[in-house]
């Protein structure tokens, strides 16, 4: 068998992968902080691999929605999971694809040679998000915080009127453009001509394999976690297969009355975090593990935020297979993130289209989709969950389970983000 080892390049391995159970946001983590749950993964880390506390070189997390107390957040719970005060952290954020980001960007200091052995992850915790003041009275409190007399003090207090008291809430929205992303979801949908019915579907198989993966013990990267003043969680709390005529039921959630995106068919705010240890294959067979797979190429797409929000897997996929020297038909496993059944569906369908590769992409002919029976085989975020900053590792360690598990030699990670931004990483198993 080829493999993806090139001359003059470091082989970077994935050693271990871990989460906390992905749970509904208003659950069990409602009093927690984002902090404590990526703490969490990081304790799980350590249990797992048995890794000395000073062992690492660097630590780096992705997060989307900042708790303002902890703007790194990577530090906070590397200090609180016991990591050697010594060991330098860093937070990442690009939307969906954050712990991505924390992934790739260990991969670049090990192939450096700054660092040898690097902890990378994502938290996310929709339970509590920063609600602000509107601008008006964040200025009226900031000229209080300032005034010296009493008169200036009762002046500006009187200046406050009812309208300034109408808060700010965090939106899932493109700043450039202002529409939501359910919004664009839709929108993409109806451009590529999907069905309700194709993307209840779809989410239904996602939920199904879910529950078969999770009864089956398959999602072995959960670990258990003792909730502080809570219960202990072990696994996921919102795999929930339904039925056709159940989710035939529900309204549209963005484009109403006509809308085929729906609560059913789209991920749903969810509290987690996730962490894996990556390291120099020397460095970890000098240290005694078993490295998981080996990560290979990877890259970033971007386009146009407005038509091409979502769009990220078709861009990514043929530039990140063109890299490896790879094709389609050479990937065992694919694991592509779930925002919405919809942009998944569309994704399949844009990468089956010659007419939107030759406009789209400037490809003689169209990228090709992968085969269903390889992808997305032990559910995927509109079932297990998407924290934001968190999912990235999740499809990484289960690229590497499912290698293992399936026999298989490489798997394609691929995610769509804000900003119409896109992510694929092509990982190749550990000969076993």
């Amino acid at each position: 068998t080829i493999t993806l080892a090139r001359p003059g390049v470091k082989n970077i391995v994935l050693v271990e992968g871990v989460r906390t159970p992905f749970l509904l946001s208003g659950t069990t983590y409602a009093n927690l902080m984002p902090h404590d749950l990526a703490r969490a993964a990081l304790q799980g880390l350590l249990n797992k691999t048995s890794l000395p506390k000073d062992a690492v070189d660097y630590i780096i997390y992705g997060i989307v929605i900042q708790e303002v107390k902890t703007s790194n957040v990577a530090r906070e719970a590397a200090l609180g999971a016991g990591f050697s005060d010594k060991i330098p952290a860093h937070t990442v954020t690009m939307a969906c694809i954050s712990s991505n980001q924390a992934m790739t960007s260990a991969v670049g200091l090990i192939a450096a040679g700054q660092c040898d052995a690097v902890v990378a992850g994502g938290a996310e915790f929709m339970s509590d998000v920063p609600i602000r003041h509107s601008r008006k009275m964040r200025k009226t409190m900031l000229a209080l915080n300032r005034a010296k007399t009493l008169g200036q003090k009762l002046s500006l207090i009187g200046s406050i009127r009812m309208s300034h008291l109408s808060p700010e809430l965090p939106a899932v929205a493109e700043f450039s453009t202002a529409e939501t992303m359910g919004h664009s979801a839709d929108r993409l949908a109806a451009a590529f001509g999907v069905s309700r019915l194709e993307q209840d579907e779809f989410a239904l198989r996602s939920h199904t394999l879910a529950k078969k993966a999770q009864d089956d013990g398959l999602l072995e990267d959960v670990i258990t976690f003792k909730v502080p003043g809570r219960d202990i969680v072990s696994k996921d709390n919102g795999i929930r297969p339904s039925s056709m005529e159940q989710m035939a039921k529900l309204k549209p959630a963005f484009v109403k009355p006509h809308g085929t995106v729906t609560a059913a068919n789209s991920s749903f705010l969810t509290d987690g975090a996730s962490a894996v240890l990556i390291m120099s294959e020397e460095k970890a067979l000098a240290m005694g593990y078993k490295p998981k797979a080996y990560l290979r190429d990877f890259v970033y797409v971007s386009q146009d935020p407005k038509d091409q929000l979502l769009l990220g897997p078709t861009y990514s996929t043929p530039k990140v297979l063109e890299r490896a020297g790879l094709s389609m038909s050479d990937i065992d496993v694919f694991e592509f993130h779930e925002a919405f059944a919809g942009q998944i569906m569309a994704n399949l369908k844009a990468m089956d289209s010659d007419w939107f590769g030759q406009t789209y992409m400037g490809r003689k002919a169209k990228v090709g989709t992968p085969p269903m029976d390889k992808f997305n085989l032990w559910g995927g975020s509109l079932s297990l969950g998407h924290p934001f900053g968190a999912t990235g590792c999740r499809l990484v360690t289960t690229v590497a389970h499912r290698l293992k598990k399936e026999g298989g030699q490489y798997g394609l990670v691929a995610a769509c983000a804000a900003g119409g931004q896109g992510h694929a990483m092509v990982i190749e198993a550990y000969p076993q």
